[in-house]
């Protein structure tokens, strides 16, 4: 048990909506016991943070930090930027809760997404040991969502169809999740298997959702201008089973999106989402550079099929239909084996090795078994206005998509959320600090039941931050994209000071959380 603490003659952003207001704010062990003007008591702690936000810790709604955090690099880019809390297992594919060969599937699939399974979780994941593993080893709090595609993987493998005792099988991995505190269920349904259930199979989940209370969070079949039909599936899955929706990541004209996120709300659908403030977005690099009937087999699958000469043949003429797009357009982020093209755009690597641009692709796909990502231009159809736009709707909740696997990864791990104040709040007008505070961490922590997190009051966990209003900013950029943010260098989690001056200590008070605790 640490001493009590006051933070002294700060400038309170509470999260409730109320306007900032100057008072100090004491903790004592992992709670806030008092807000106003508080005499000095013996052996507290006192803190000066005279010219600084007080503000609540900021929750990660979409972060796929999830076997990465127990680095303090890691930790460190975080807490930087104020995020105390990360919401994991998204996008449908993570490392469990599943017995060891789901949990060794999702991480070779998504090896350059979340990175490789951790060495404690090799036998399988279960919520006891997710829980055991991770208290008292990391610095910030995670939540976990259930992989939808990692369960179906469990039950069924790549199998399209689910006959009805796999159904069956599968809708009990979700109910026990459920009963075991996961946050919510996530989707990925541009990745296999998850492209293959159908709204029926989404929509019984979904039952099982609502009546749970949790949110259903999804990576749409379609972003863009093909919104309507991602957005129209959220909609006709929430209308069917009452389940509370938030979409991953949303991005794209912000009419269009705008209109069809509306008339769901008309029709009684409670639909948030995440977004992040940049243009640019990132994934595998296999998604925009192969055919549909590649991007459904398994690694092991993959690398067979670009063996064969007749397969590689089509996959020339598919980019030469293309017009070669994507290879001017993506920056190479991670890429075992062919570290020397990280940073570097898809012709210009094949220059750099002195080989022919298809032989060049082909190979490095074949190499690592797809697990390459790359930054991405984003169509026209994103432009500045519509990000910002997006970030004012009410719906909005703050999300990094943090990705930290690889050599360049997008600057997003570690910019977001400085970037948001910085950027966002300071310089452009587009929230206030108040409404910062809402965006960032009251709601994220409503829509995932975080207890007593995100609002500053008697009683709330102690997830504090001391803000610098006029230095807060990012440092990351696409040219170099792990630098770590300024502005934000104290920070608490649950009462213990895990950032002085920019610096973690060795407190360790991070926790798995579960629904309301």
């Amino acid at each position: 048990m640490t001493a009590p603490i006051i933070l002294r003659g700060g400038t309170i952003v509470d999260g409730t909506g109320a306007s900032p207001r100057q008072a100090d704010l004491r903790i004592e062990g992992a709670a806030v016991t008092g807000i106003g003007r508080l005499p000095q008591r013996p052996s507290e702690v006192e803190v000066n943070a005279t010219g600084r936000l007080i503000m609540p810790g900021f929750i990660d709604a979409h972060s796929h930090a999830d076997g990465q955090v127990f680095s303090p690099e890691v930790q460190l880019a975080l807490l930087r930027q104020g995020v105390t809390t990360i919401v994991t297992g998204q996008d449908g594919v993570s490392y469990g809760p599943a017995h060891g060969a789901a949990a060794a599937w999702s991480a070779s699939y998504f090896a350059g997404i979340n990175g490789p399974l951790p060495q404690v979780w090799s036998d399988g994941v279960t919520w006891a040991e997710l829980r055991r593993s991770l208290t008292g080893a990391v610095r910030v709090n995670t939540a976990h969502l259930l992989p939808h595609g990692t369960l179906r993987y469990q039950v069924a493998g790549l199998s399209p169809e689910l006959d009805r005792s796999q159904r069956h099988g599968l809708m009990e991995l979700v109910a026990q999740g459920l009963a075991d505190g996961a946050v919510g269920l996530s989707t990925g349904l541009h990745y296999v298997p998850g492209l293959y259930a159908d709204v029926d199979e989404l929509s019984q989940i979904g039952g099982l959702l609502a009546e749970a209370g949790r949110p259903y969070v999804t990576h749409m079949r379609g972003y863009e201008d093909e919104s309507v039909v991602g957005l129209g599936e959220v909609h006709q899955i929430a209308a069917t089973s009452g389940v509370a929706v938030h979409v991953s990541h949303l991005h794209g004209p912000a009419s269009l999106l705008t209109r069809l996120m509306d008339d769901a709300a008309d029709d009684g659908v409670d639909l948030t989402f995440d977004s992040y403030p940049y243009l640019r977005g990132f994934s595998l690099l296999t998604i925009p550079l192969l055919p549909a009937e590649l991007l459904t087999l398994a690694p092991g699958n993959l690398v067979d099929a670009l063996s064969s000469p007749g397969t590689a043949g089509d996959v020339r003429r598919h980019w030469e239909a293309s017009d070669y797009a994507a290879f001017d357009k993506a920056t190479i982020a991670n890429a075992p084996g062919f570290e020397a093209a990280e940073g570097l755009t898809l012709r210009a690597a094949a220059e750099q090795a002195g080989n022919e641009l298809d032989s060049f692709a082909i190979e490095l796909l074949r190499a690592t078994g797809g697990a390459v990502t790359a930054v991405f231009e984003q169509p026209p159809t994103n432009s500045e206005a519509d990000m910002r736009a997006l970030l004012q709707h009410e719906g909005h909740l703050g999300g990094s998509d943090g990705i930290f696997v690889g050599g360049h990864p997008h600057p997003r791990a570690r910019g977001t959320f400085a970037r948001f104040l910085g950027h966002h709040v300071r310089e452009l007008g587009d929230w206030t600090w108040t409404q910062a505070a809402e965006h960032l961490a009251a709601r994220p922590a409503e829509r995932f039941g975080l207890g007593n997190r995100g609002i500053l009051r008697e009683g709330a966990a102690a997830d504090v931050l001391l803000i610098d209003p006029s230095r807060v900013t990012d440092r990351a950029t696409y040219a170099e994209p792990t630098l770590l943010s300024e502005g934000i260098e104290d920070v608490w989690v649950g009462g213990e000071q895990v950032l002085h001056e920019g610096t973690l200590t060795a407190a360790l008070p991070g926790r798995a959380l579960t629904w309301d605790y």
